[in-house]
């Protein structure tokens, strides 16, 4: 499994997302954990970034958020998880976006 991505406020943009495309291209999956609103956003913002380094591999990444309990300094913090992996190819439209996730009734 890939090693996790701690991400704070103070993480630099490009460095973050530098690692996220590593890690998608050498295990195809990443983890990125960011604990409050300023290290999420820095994550956000790192993951959009991380789309532009792998444009080259003509696929498309999505992100899955989920919150996680980590211990930090002895007290418990709540953490959120973003698992990062390849779209399948088939759900790509022949311009190249993501096919909607769902359809607006009416």
């Amino acid at each position: 499994m890939a090693a996790l991505i701690r991400v704070s406020t103070a993480s630099p943009t490009r460095a973050v997302a530098g690692a996220i495309a590593g890690m998608m291209r050498e295990h195809g999956t990443a983890e990125v954990q960011a604990i409050g609103a300023g290290a999420l956003n820095q994550a956000i913002k790192a993951l959009t970034l991380a789309r532009t380094f792998l444009e080259a591999e003509e696929r498309e990444i999505m992100m899955t958020p989920s919150f996680i309990d980590v211990e930090v300094e002895g007290t418990l913090k709540t953490a959120i998880r973003l698992k990062v992996f390849w779209m399948p190819l088939q759900q790509l439209h022949p311009n190249g976006a993501a096919a909607p996730a769902y359809t607006l009734a009416g």
